[in-house]
């Protein structure tokens, strides 16, 4: 217990320990209920007399502040004084002009909906825990992965190199794992590219509709962030701005639309980069999961000038909660964005990050995403099945991810959107990724199988009465 007291003799140190722990209980530093520290360790943590402290404590206790427990302790009591009203203190400090002032809100910030719509929330309740917990109780020990030393900012070696050949099995790329960084998931893969690349006031081009965070990201770097139209084919190459230094994109499975961005527009963009000093990140974001149709090769694999960086995540194939993803980077950019990595957070978690590899390895991670593969399979076929029949929809086609997308004919979004919430269906309104389109977005990674059909049911309904 850290306790300021100043006083000179025993009457005045009594009185002082007294003042001291009757004042943190009234600011509510020692809230009700917390056990306080047996009289003879805090008075030697003090260093005063063991009566003084346990007079104040006597006192305390008559006066209700706290209550004693035979055989058990000294504890604050549940009912104490009122926080006295004071000025609130002056706060001078603001952010930079510019700069993104509050966080956005989350999936974990409320209670799940009973017909749980959300895109990109995985389905947890399926991860193998009881395999990953032993993997990481072999890394959680004395010897493992130096415990006692800082590791390497760009990952864990043995990751690194697992994540190459997973990438060279499950997507045809050639990558060494020295090419690898490890990072906390997608969105800080992107502030390190921001960090090494970006200057404030370079323009920023995003695919509109797009993925909200990355333009939040680049907007706070103090770029300036222009959203380019995607038609059928992906990203339209020749609406991208002049004077552009990096391209974000998910080709793979354009977000949040769902279509692949076809092959003669890949090679369009990549021979739109190769001429101008830009760089391209490909958010490979969830492509694990594919339904029909063979993946077209990523831009990284098609790219001949090295303008591609390619981003992945384990947080839709496994869990949010590990925070784990890559940045496959060009050779010229390995050192810096290690050391971007280093003064940012200096390293990830080895135990974890071992672990991981061990996941990858022993073929755990194909294992559990063919699982899931064939469980969202049956779900995406579930909600494709009800958006087709009702007639002012027009659904998109998808053949990989998390999600499906179905644009409104005519009507607006969203009061069906919000009436649907009141129902317990939450959906997500399609204008709310920076496009005019009306629609609306379905994850299906959360929702409860034996739901789908009851919570498509009560969204159609709804539609016909506020679309």
């Amino acid at each position: 217990m850290d306790l300021v007291i100043e006083a000179g003799g025993t009457g005045e140190k009594t009185v002082a320990v007294y003042r001291a722990l009757r004042a943190a209980i009234v600011d509510g530093r020692l809230p009700a209920g917390h056990r306080l520290p047996p009289t003879r360790a805090l008075a030697a943590d003090l260093r005063v007399s063991r009566g003084s402290v346990a007079t104040a404590y006597e006192r305390l206790v008559a006066e209700g502040y706290l209550s004693a427990r035979v055989g058990s302790g000294t504890y604050v009591a549940a009912v104490s004084a009122k926080t006295p009203s004071r000025k609130a203190a002056a706060d001078p400090l603001r952010p930079r002009k510019g700069s993104a002032i509050a966080p956005a809100p989350t999936s974990g910030d409320e209670p799940a909906p009973r017909y749980d719509f959300r895109t990109g929330i995985p389905d947890a309740r399926l991860f193998p825990f009881d395999a990953w917990r032993r993997l990481v109780a072999a890394e959680m020990r004395v010897g493992a992965n130096n415990p006692g030393t800082y590791a390497a900012p760009a990952g864990h070696p043995a990751l690194r190199a697992a994540i190459a050949r997973y990438l060279g099995y499950a997507r045809s790329l050639r990558v060494a794992a020295d090419d690898v960084v490890v990072t906390n998931g997608t969105q800080h893969a992107l502030d390190l590219v921001g960090k090494v690349l970006l200057r404030p006031g370079d323009v920023v081009a995003v695919e509109e509709p797009g993925y909200p965070p990355a333009r939040r990201l680049f907007e706070a770097l103090g770029c300036r962030v222009v959203g380019v139209p995607v038609d059928e084919e992906g990203l339209v190459v020749a609406a991208l701005p002049a004077g552009c230094r990096l391209v974000y994109a998910t080709p793979s499975h354009q977000f949040p639309l769902g279509r692949p961005m076809g092959l003669g527009r890949r090679r369009e963009l990549l021979d739109w980069a190769r001429r101008r000093p830009v760089a391209i990140v490909e958010d490979d974001y969830d492509s694990e999961f594919r339904f029909s149709a063979r993946p077209l090769e990523p831009l990284f694999s098609l790219d001949e000038a090295g303008r591609v960086l390619y981003a992945g995540t384990f947080s839709k194939s496994m869990i949010p909660a590990l925070r784990t993803g890559f940045l496959v980077v060009p050779t010229g950019l390995r050192d810096a964005v290690a050391a971007a990595r280093q003064l940012s957070d200096g390293y990830g978690s080895p135990p974890l990050q071992a672990a991981l590899a061990r996941f990858i390895d022993d073929g755990l991670l194909a294992r559990h995403t063919r699982r899931m593969g064939k469980e969202y399979a049956r779900r995406h076929a579930a909600i494709s099945t009800a958006l087709s029949e009702i007639s002012v929809l027009s659904v998109l086609p998808s053949a990989a991810g998390l999600h499906l997308t179905a644009l409104l004919r005519t009507g607006r979004t969203p009061a069906v959107v919000q009436a649907a919430a009141r129902k317990g269906v939450a959906i997500e309104d399609l204008t709310g990724y920076a496009t005019s389109q009306a629609g609306f977005v379905f994850g299906f990674g959360a929702v409860d199988p034996e739901l789908i059909d009851e919570g498509m049911a009560i969204f159609a309904d709804l539609l016909a009465r506020h679309a």
